[in-house]
Order: C-alpha cells, then structure tokens, then sequence
C-alpha cells in the first residue's frame, strides 16, 4: 500500500505565543545567498518570529523544512507556486491556508502596504490556524503516529529503525525523533546516528543546513547501546513488532534477513527524496507499506 508523507518537525521548536512582529516579510529569500546570515538557530528563528511572512518555494522537492520551520515560529509562509503543486505531494500539508496567507499579502504588497493595519487580524487568526493545524498533525510525534496507523501497527510496542548510514535526512531523522518521542529506546535506531543527540562535543556546524531543526534533541539514554550488538539475533528472534527502514532509497541493510522472519506487512519503508531514482512500485507489489514523500 502506498501512503503519501511529509516532512514534520519537533514539537519542541513550535512557539507557545506569537512573538511582536516588527516587518511584513522575513529577512531570508530562498536562493538569495546573502540574505542566509544566520549562524545560529535561534537567531534563524527569531527572523521568523517576529515577520508576519515568509517567503518559501519549491526546492529540488516541493517539500521543505523551511515550510514547517516558518510555520512553527508563528508566521505564514508565502508560498506563491503552491496551487501548482501536485494533490498527494505535500497532502498533509495545510495548503488552503497557505493560499489564503498568499492572497492576504498580495493584497498587501498591491495598495502600498496601506492596508495592513486592516488586515493585521486576519493575518494572526490565519497564524493561530497554521499553529494550531501543526500542532494536531505536523509534529514529529503525530507523524509517527500516523506512519503506524496508516500501516496498520498502532499497537507496535518495539520497533527496528533502520538506515544504510547516518547522514542527516530531513524525513528519516525527523520521522524517527518523532518514533522515539512516541516510544523511547523501545524504538531501536539502528546504526545510530550521533547528530540527533545531545552529544556534547559534536559540532552540528558542517550538517546540511548547520544541524537547525533536528539536531541534538534527544537524550542519549534513549538509545540502547547493547541492543547494536545484539540486532542481527534480535531480528531472528523477533524482538520487534515492526521493522523501518528511514530511507529505502538510500540503502536497506539486513533486508535479506528481516524478509527472512517478518512478513512484508511487517516491513515498512520510507522515502523522503526529492527525485525518484528507484521503482517504489515493485515493494508495495511485494506488500509492505510504502511512505512517499513527493509523488
């Protein structure tokens, strides 16, 4: 079975209250380089908390994390190609929202700004909605959620995570805070990957885009480290209910070995590419559910 995913963020990251906002549109423009001044994530996010829009685009993806981290500063993103983007491609995404927070700042911008005031209310009632929408289904831990309802496994009480290597991924790292949010180290990752722990001496500097949004938030004691040692037999004996993989695209270790004592509906795939390099139909025909990000 194939379901449509996006990607989610932490729920730590979304404000509790609107910030005073102190311009129209935020500093950063996508593709601008010079406006990417930000060296810190708090300073990243306080650019957004205090505009009342942003502007956001399709990337490589029409998915994109800057969506969500707009959206969780409490400011609307003004996304002007989103009518174009396909319906099951961003379907959890709050898109009519978005087109109404499309016209409201056009509307702005086309009378020389002499509106706003106006229309200021409108602007916070659409925020308080966009907050309010992410927060029932835009968490990490919602999306979770949603992975192992939409599976048919919201009963799992131990799950096997999967991935080829530790490089950040937005959806595998996002997916799995959300996993382990919902069920601690009784979700295995497995290899660990070191970025989405508060590791001290780990220099978040070098991830792709410098580690904001998903890196050092989880405590290391939600990661089993005896359970590494033990994964091959774990899978033979079946420790876990279900078995992900975070990212099928980029490599799925020990298939071979989970197909071999779990049954495909036990086997659940993710894939958060931009660009389908590989046939996602050929899993789904060999019944495990499959979670697309753009399709």
């Amino acid at each position: 079975m194939l379901h449509p995913i996006t990607f989610s963020i932490p729920e730590c990251k979304i404000v509790s209250e609107m910030a005073v906002k102190t311009k129209i549109l935020a500093t950063i423009i996508p593709g601008d380089l010079s406006t990417y001044i930000y060296n810190n994530e708090t300073d990243y996010y306080t650019d957004y908390k205090t505009s009342i829009f942003a502007l956001t685009t399709k990337k490589a993806g029409w998915d994109c994390i800057r969506h969500y981290e707009i959206i969780a500063s409490g400011c609307i993103p003004y996304f002007p190609e989103i009518k174009m983007c396909p319906r099951n491609t961003m379907a959890l995404f709050p898109k009519d929202l978005i087109i109404k927070g499309n016209e409201l700042y056009e509307e702005i911008i086309r009378t020389d700004r002499r509106i706003l005031q106006s229309v200021l209310p409108e602007c916070y009632e659409i925020i308080q909605q966009l907050l309010d929408y992410m927060k029932l289904h835009l968490t990490t831990r919602k999306m979770a959620s949603y992975i192992l309802e939409k599976s048919g496994h919201s009963e799992a009480k131990k799950i096997l995570y999967l991935s080829e290597n530790i490089y950040p991924d937005y959806l595998r790292c996002l997916t799995l805070h959300g996993l382990k949010e919902l069920l601690g180290n009784e979700c295995h990752d497995y290899p660990m990957p070191p970025h989405l722990y508060k590791i001290d001496h780990l220099d978040c500097n070098p991830l792709y885009g410098k580690g904001f949004t998903y890196s050092k938030l989880l405590d290391p004691a939600l990661h089993n480290y005896l359970a590494d040692y033990t994964i091959q037999q774990d899978i033979v004996e079946k420790k876990y209910d279900i078995v992900i993989y975070g990212s099928y695209h980029r490599g799925m270790p020990l298939y071979d070995l989970v197909s071999k004592y779990y049954t495909p509906r036990e086997i659940i795939l993710l894939c958060g590419e931009d660009i389908h390099h590989c046939d996602f139909q050929k899993w789904i025909n060999k019944g495990h559910p499959v979670f697309v990000r753009e399709l």
